[in-house]
């Protein structure tokens, strides 16, 4: 199971373990379309506005033992995600690598700042105990939230800060945090014309 390039910037992988299947598509250069069934409505909800406003095109189909917990589906899509990613991003020619956005959802505020380094670490701040616990939608809990944002930049292998600036409801909290990441990974995948090689002064990401 490995992630594989389709042209461009898109790219796909299928990732079949006895607890989830799941086949996803990604075109970093696309118009913010999904097509997104997880089993996890929620979620689906959240991935949709990770596409929406990243303006990658993304498709995601799939099952699992959702009947005993939504953890592994949500987790497996996640890495399969992250994979996805990396693969499509390339040898990073040209792009803007980093980017940053603070996004505002009602009363909820969140932060994220992303960069595209090839060297994986997360860090997640701003979430009370009380939200690591709320159920949302009926299946999934607040704190598949870090979990999910975690497995990604892993598999990505890139560099992410979430702040929780400030938030009420539940399911702003969660969906602010997701809109904030992919309005920062817009703008990091971002085509930079003042750069003619890889923004680094490794040679290297």
């Amino acid at each position: 199971m490995a992630a594989e390039l389709i042209s461009g910037r898109k790219a796909s992988m299928k990732r079949t373990t006895s607890e989830s299947d799941v086949y996803v598509e990604l075109d970093l250069d696309g118009t913010g379309t999904s097509k997104i069934s997880t089993g996890v409505p929620f979620y689906d909800h959240m991935l949709d506005a990770l596409s929406r406003h990243s303006l990658m095109d993304l498709t995601v189909q799939a099952t699992g033992d959702t009947h005993i917990d939504v953890h592994h589906t949500v987790e497996d899509v996640a890495i399969t995600l992250g994979e996805v990613f990396k693969v499509a991003l390339g040898d990073k020619r040209g792009i803007r690598r980093y980017g940053e956005a603070t996004i505002p959802m009602d009363e909820a505020l969140a932060r994220a700042t992303v960069d595209l380094s090839g060297r994986p670490y997360f860090v997640h701040e701003g979430e009370s105990e009380a939200q690591v616990y709320h159920l949302i939608g009926g299946h999934f809990t607040g704190a598949m939230t870090r979990h999910v944002f975690e497995s990604f930049t892993f598999h990505a292998a890139i560099n992410v800060h979430i702040d929780l600036l400030r938030g009420r409801d539940p399911h702003h909290i969660v969906e602010v945090q997701f809109k904030a990441l992919a309005r920062a990974l817009r703008q990091a995948i971002e085509d930079d014309p003042r750069v003619e090689g890889i923004p680094s002064t490794k040679g290297a990401l």
